[in-house]
């Protein structure tokens, strides 16, 4: 195994005493409970709604600030929270004796120099440390939501599958090269005997405060900002995300990557989707790849004077103007019951919820 120094604080892990609530069923000690890490993210809180939906069994969540805002107290109550973090290792250890099923969704997805270091280890010493956890506490399954990000996707006429190789070449972030990272740890302990299996979702959305990740296209259509790029990719349904993750978790798959990516629309394209929903003026002011690679240079100088993190990064800029294609075939053939929503339908459940969330008018 790989010995990963425990770098979090000490007294940073405290289990929570849950909102009332009737307890779920299933214990610790009658087979197995399921372990949820990034558990009040966009896609472990997507997967925690459907894990209680489809009574699963008892459910211990990890999250590291706050609980999810989309999961109501109904919800929250059904949940054994534990506070803490992927680089604690006592705590993992501690936490994941008797544990049957391990989804590993806690990442952090930045583009901005300042939190890269950050990002660098809990992607990739988070996952190695839960990797190695779940091999000493000998858990049945784990499923890692990685991103296609972690496959290289600065790629020209080529639409990107699962046997697609990373190359440093085709890839647009550190934080694409932090997931690759994060993989070759899971496949390090499938090696090592840990039955797994990656997903690697496109643009995901669905609900989620505005201020980070993909939920931010909302809030700059919304505010009616006027620029848009042709660069185009695939988006996916958060929804769509768990379902898979369930669904590969109580499958006999082990040893394999899916893709998951639905719609593939350009930029102008997916905020203009959005702009009509919200009914709000769509981008009409395309931003030329020059004009992108001045600006991200400006916002690089600010930032060094006001300590801020820039509007717009070297990394954005590129993976804005890019055109990839990503193949959903795999995901179709393992799981034959699986459909992806369609994006309108994600879109109109998204800005309905930001606007009750944020008492939009």
């Amino acid at each position: 195994m790989s010995v990963i120094k425990n770098s979090s604080l000490e007294n940073n892990s405290t289990a929570i005493t849950p909102p009332s609530g009737p307890a779920r069923a299933g214990t610790d000690g009658d087979g197995g409970f399921i372990f949820v890490t990034g558990g009040a993210g966009l896609v472990g809180s997507a997967l925690l709604k459907q894990l209680l939906q489809q009574n699963k069994g008892h459910i211990k969540a990890l999250y590291r600030n706050h609980l999810s805002p989309t999961l109501t107290k109904e919800e929250l109550s059904q949940i054994q929270w534990i506070k803490g973090d992927v680089l604690d290792t006592s705590l993992l250890y501690q936490e994941l004796k008797g544990c049957k099923q391990v989804y590993h969704s806690a990442a952090i997805v930045s583009y901005h120099q300042k939190r890269r270091e950050q990002m660098y280890h809990i992607n990739i010493e988070g996952t190695a440390n839960m990797v190695n956890a779940s091999l000493e506490c000998g858990v049945e399954k784990f499923v890692q939501v990685s991103s296609v990000a972690a496959i290289g996707r600065i790629r020209k006429g080529e639409a990107v599958n699962e046997e697609t190789k990373w190359t440093e070449e085709t890839n647009g972030s550190h934080y694409g090269k932090t997931k690759y990272l994060s993989e070759l740890e899971v496949w390090r302990g499938i090696g090592e005997g840990l039955n797994a299996v990656i997903v690697n979702p496109s643009i995901i959305l669905g609900e989620a405060e505005w201020d980070m990740g993909s939920a931010s296209l909302f809030k700059n259509v919304w505010h009616e900002f006027p620029w848009f790029t042709y660069g185009s990719t695939g988006y996916v349904d958060a929804i769509d995300v768990a379902s898979a993750m369930i669904g590969l978790m109580e499958s006999n798959i082990t040893a394999q990557r899916y893709i998951l990516a639905n719609e593939h629309l350009s930029y102008k394209e997916m905020l203009t989707k959005i702009a009509n929903t919200f009914g709000k003026q769509p981008p009409q002011r395309e931003a030329k790849r020059w004009m992108g690679e001045l600006v991200w240079r400006i916002e690089h100088l600010k930032s060094l004077v006001t300590g801020k993190e820039p509007l717009l990064t070297k990394e954005t800029t590129r993976t804005a103007h890019a055109t990839t294609a990503f193949s959903n075939e795999k995901i179709k053939a393992a799981l034959p019951g699986f459909t992806f929503t369609p994006v309108d339908e994600t879109i109109a459940r998204t800005c309905k919820w930001l606007k009750e969330y944020y008492k939009l008018k």
